[in-house]
């Protein structure tokens, strides 16, 4: 059996297009953001509840049509794929943040949980050894947290929908950084953090 090291293992995963789950969010986040238009708070909350955990379930399911294919079981084990998985089992575990303040004031709930699920972009970022994910990461948590403090009476709209701007500007940067490495060495990562 060939077995890669982990600089190789990492290659192949920095690779890789990684556009199925944030076009999963943006998908989430789009919908959140016009239930808070049209729909009750009570509405908006479970939005937030069930969109924001299915995103993997729709990421998985968009993965089959960008290339990914997250359930391909004849792609080599990546340690990097768990590592990355970890990652959103991360996520998932700041609800035990977000329910606390939700019960005290529901209208966190948009700010907690768009903040704490951004945050496994930080480590995204350094296994691809690029940019973005810090650039994801830092911008979502200073723009929810204004956002939240400027526009108290429109938290489930203003929020999802300046998450949505994030993602497509990530996924633009995402595009661009596939293109560049497309056109020069596919066997090393082509920008450092």
């Amino acid at each position: 059996m060939n077995k890669r090291t982990l600089e190789e293992q990492r290659i192949e995963f920095s690779n890789q297009k990684f556009l199925a789950t944030p076009l999963a969010g943006l998908i989430v986040w789009t919908i959140i953001g016009f239930v808070g238009i049209f729909f009750s708070d009570f509405i908006a909350v479970w939005s937030i509840f069930i969109g924001t955990g299915s995103i993997v379930y729709l990421a998985m399911f968009i993965s089959k049509y960008t290339g990914e294919d997250f359930l391909d079981k004849t792609k080599p084990k990546n340690e990097f794929d768990k590592l990355f998985f970890f990652t959103v089992g991360q996520a998932l575990l700041a609800y035990s943040i977000a329910i606390p303040f939700f019960i005290i004031d529901y209208s966190s709930l948009p700010m907690t949980v768009g903040i704490l699920t951004g945050l496994m972009w930080l480590p995204f970022s350094w296994i691809i050894n690029h940019w973005v994910g810090i650039f994801h990461a830092t911008f979502r948590t200073t723009i929810v947290l204004a956002l939240w403090y400027l526009l108290p009476e429109y938290r489930f709209i203003a929020i999802p929908f300046a998450i949505v701007l994030i993602y497509i500007i990530t996924i633009g940067i995402l595009k661009n950084r596939g293109n560049k490495e497309e056109s020069g060495n596919k066997n090393a990562p082509q920008h450092n953090i």
